[in-house]
């Protein structure tokens, strides 16, 4: 494999703004000598909000972000000295609506809130779901965008609307003053064409959505403007920094930054979900692609993410969230290291479930699957964490099987990025479970990709994706999880799960 070249001073730095569905982050990062260095300089809560009468709409909070995105950036400033450029990523699907003077239509709503709820069938009655996936080769999910956009028209602030910005956009706008759609990101409104990398006038027609609400395309790589005078002035003494384009959809970004050597790997993007796939030159739009539930999002440098998008540590999240609620915190490390000693497999639920997407009584709600398949209920929270990462390595293994059948492509070696990558358990689970080996790192995969995108983009580095990996190499420390045991026990499980969905 070709290494990257450099054609950068020492010291050069670039900031990667990287918000997560439960934080925020600033990080620092390096181009110097060859190798590629990242420090977090400021990270920030997530918390949503739920606000609005007897409905409780469930909210971001946006402005408290945008502060810890400014705050963040200063952080970056005053440690770099100078700032190269900035470069956006955060969580997909999600908007906020801007009136005809660009000013912001209330709080964008979260993608968890039940607005959605009976908007599936209103798409469907104009276009049903094979015809949609034909168009637009996009999973089926309850809160797509098409689906937020069915519900918000509803809205009064729909009737003022003059403009739409998916969330990494509305801060990019805020802090520049210019407006755009990152496709990487807009490839997951479903109202984007894999084929044509565009908008498909034929899904926007048939359910009368105006796509050109949403300011024009750009693509990784693409200025998106500069920091407005005042915005962050430590940012400014050295003169206007730019603000790039990267992946804005944060699984584009750590797809860029997963240390992979070839093409022979499968990725898995974890975090508040799991996000499983490879990475493709075209889409897969067939009818057995659609019953598999699998997603084609648009890449950096032309490639599609084909990926099925499952729920990931959400479920332990929000199991931690009530055990605290409730007067029995949980410390993690510990937890983790009991439910090493519960038996394997011995009950487990399908983790693409959605009653598994709300937030709220995820304990009950996942004894409860159990029970209602025939497993023994978890008692306590040791069982309750072991029953939920062995469901989670069940459902990767299951769409790292699948993505190999569909794209008749080999998989080799699995490589987990993200959040999860701090999960032993997990990782030495998926390992067994898939029969594959495991390289687990970075955490900061999205950091990584997005740097290495606006370090490209300034002219720092050269070369394609696979090159650009090779950055990657001498930046990080990554761990290798060998598959042990027998793949039987895992087979019998997932013929549980499939029988409990009711999938085949």
């Amino acid at each position: 494999m070709p290494r990257a070249t450099f054609d950068s001073p020492a010291g050069v730095a670039y900031a990667a703004v990287d918000l997560g569905a439960s934080s925020g982050r600033v990080i620092l990062g390096t181009v110097a000598g060859e190798g590629l260095a990242l420090e977090e300089v400021h990270r920030f809560p997530n918390r949503p909000v739920r606000a609005g009468g007897a409905e409780r709409t469930l909210h971001w909070d946006i402005l408290g972000l945008y502060r810890g995105v400014l705050d963040g950036l200063c952080a970056a400033a005053t440690k770099a000295g100078r700032l190269a450029s900035v470069g956006i990523d955060t969580w997909a699907v999600d908007f906020g609506m801007l009136d005809a003077d660009g000013a912001l239509l209330g709080n964008p709503v979260h993608y968890r809130d039940a607005r959605t709820d009976g908007m599936e069938a209103e798409v469907a009655a104009a276009l049903s779901a094979p015809e949609l996936y034909a168009h637009t080769g996009l999973q089926h999910l309850p809160f797509n965008t098409v689906y937020q956009l069915c519900a918000a028209r509803r809205s009064a602030q729909w009737t003022v609307a003059r403009q739409l910005l998916l969330i990494p956009d509305l801060l990019s706008y805020w802090l520049t003053g210019t407006r755009g759609t990152e496709v990487t990101n807009a490839s997951t409104t479903q109202l984007i064409d894999p084929r044509t990398r565009d908008w498909s006038r034929p899904v926007a027609e048939a359910l009368d959505l105006d796509v050109s609400l949403f300011p024009p395309l750009r693509h990784p790589g693409d200025p998106a403007g500069e920091l407005l005078p005042g915005t962050v002035p430590v940012a400014e003494r050295h003169g206007p920094v730019p603000v790039t384009a990267v992946g804005s959809h944060d699984t584009a970004s750590a797809v860029v930054g997963v240390p992979a050597a070839g093409e022979d790997f499968a990725y898995i993007a974890t975090g508040t979900w799991s996000l499983v796939g490879m990475e493709l030159d075209t889409p897969i739009l067939t009818e057995e692609s659609r019953r598999a539930n699998f997603t084609n999002e648009l890449g950096v440098d032309g490639t599609v993410r084909y990926l099925r998008n499952t729920m990931g540590l959400w479920l332990l999240q929000e199991c931690l969230r009530e055990w605290e609620a409730g007067g029995s915190r949980q410390n993690l490390s510990e937890l983790l290291g009991r439910a090493a000693k519960v038996p394997v497999l011995r009950s487990v639920v399908d983790a693409g479930d959605p009653e598994f997407l709300a937030p709220g009584g995820m304990v009950g709600r996942i004894a409860e699957a159990c029970r209602r398949t025939g497993q023994p209920a978890p008692r306590d929270p040791a069982q309750t964490a072991r029953c939920v990462l062995d469901s989670l390595a069940l459902a990767h293994r299951a769409a790292v099987a699948d993505a190999q059948r569909l794209s008749n492509r080999e998989v080799r070696t699995v490589h987990v990025v993200g959040g999860g990558v701090h999960n032993e358990l997990l990782c030495q689970l998926t390992a067994d479970a898939c029969g594959l080996p495991v390289v687990a790192g970075p955490a900061e995969a999205a950091a990584y990709g997005n740097i290495l995108v606006q370090a490209r983009a300034a002219g720092a580095l050269h070369g394609d994706l696979a090159t650009l990996r090779t950055v990657l190499g001498s930046a990080l420390r990554l761990r290798l999880y060998e598959p042990a045991g027998d793949q039987r026990p895992w087979e019998r499980a997932a013929a549980r799960v499939r029988g409990s969905s009711g999938t085949t």
